[in-house]
């Protein structure tokens, strides 16, 4: 369907008309001239006819353009049919680990070694890529925990944004109580049975500000169930145990907020723990559409363009083709 953003612009297409109408100054009557040679009268008052009618040639195109440009202003565009957007889904909110300890390579894919953040980067951008229906927030921390990606519907975009992250972004330490309240913070104001956090580290809270605990508290009385996944190939003890998951905390983490942790030694155990989650029961959401809009304005802009060129093409003729007859009548005489 065809619809115009500001119809009114349309009431100015008289206006060209109007200016043309508005009174001229007079013009002072001239003495006669006695024309001797009746064969340059005739020529000159072709001249004349000829002059006359590429004038109104000339004002037509220009009326066109005017018209062109006063369609572009309306802002025609297309809309097209209703497209309803998913019933169900959830609220899920990422966030992904960004300390130094990240780069350390003991994850095992085929003969070789890779970095934590690697597998990281290459299962969660998977994941993500599979959230259909859902709407995908993307949390990044490590010194400092910031909101990457909002929640959104658009999956792709958070894909791309976790495939570029990169580490030092954060900082070098592991600020995962900063990590919970932030998270918080963006899923509080959705429905209470949608909001569902997943959170990967490989190491303890070195740098929070807010005591993991006190954050997963907050978290259980807000109703946002938290999935904790540790991943490292070596078991940590407590939070003092540099650089290793504090496999305690995280099952705290997640036990005290209805959620569940996972431990994940290798890429394959990640992409295992990521096919679980996929797993969890959407909720019913409140059903809504959208109709895409395609903007035309450009088709009128591209008419006045090319009648611009046009009207400059057939002006320079015009003035070749009267230097031409000067010339001619020049010569005659």
């Amino acid at each position: 369907m065809l619809e115009f953003a500001y119809p009114w612009f349309a009431l100015l297409a008289p206006l060209p008309l109007l200016v043309w109408l508005l009174p001229k100054v007079a013009s002072q009557n001239q003495p006669a001239i006695r024309a001797p040679f009746s064969d340059r009268w005739r020529a000159l008052s072709e001249a004349q006819t000829t002059t006359f009618s590429k004038a109104w040639i000339s004002q037509m195109v220009l009326a066109l353009i005017w018209c062109c440009l006063l369609l572009a202003a309306t802002r025609p565009q297309w809309i097209g049919e209703p497209i309803e957007l998913p019933n169900s889904g959830r609220d899920l909110m990422l966030s992904i680990d960004l300390s130094g300890s990240m780069q350390i390579e003991d994850m095992q894919v085929g003969n070789s070694l890779v970095s934590r953040i690697t597998a990281v980067k290459a299962i969660a951008a998977d994941f993500a890529a599979r959230r259909t229906g859902d709407r995908l927030g993307l949390i990044l921390f490590g010194t400092k925990a910031y909101v990457q990606a909002p929640l959104t519907f658009d999956t792709k975009t958070v894909r791309q944004f976790i495939e570029e992250s990169q580490l030092g972004f954060a900082g070098e330490d592991t600020a995962i109580g900063d990590a919970l309240g932030l998270a918080i913070k963006r899923l509080r104001e959705r429905p209470a049975e949608s909001r569902v956090l997943i959170l990967l580290t490989d190491g303890q809270d070195t740098a929070s500000t807010v005591d993991p605990m006190e954050a997963a508290s907050l978290a259980a009385e807000m109703g946002v169930k938290i999935y904790t996944i540790g991943i490292s190939r070596r078991l940590g003890t407590g939070r003092n145990t540099s650089g290793e998951v504090d496999e305690a905390l995280m099952t705290a983490i997640a036990t005290s907020t209805g959620g569940r942790y996972f431990r994940a030694r290798t890429p394959a155990e990640l992409q295992e723990v990521y096919a679980i989650l996929d797993q969890l029961e959407p909720v019913e959401q409140a059903t809504s559409t959208f109709r895409p809009v395609q903007a035309l304005s450009w088709l009128p802009l591209l008419v006045a363009f090319a009648l611009s060129l046009l009207l400059l093409l057939f002006r320079a003729s015009s003035r070749l083709w009267s230097t031409s007859f000067a010339g001619v009548g020049s010569e005659a005489s």
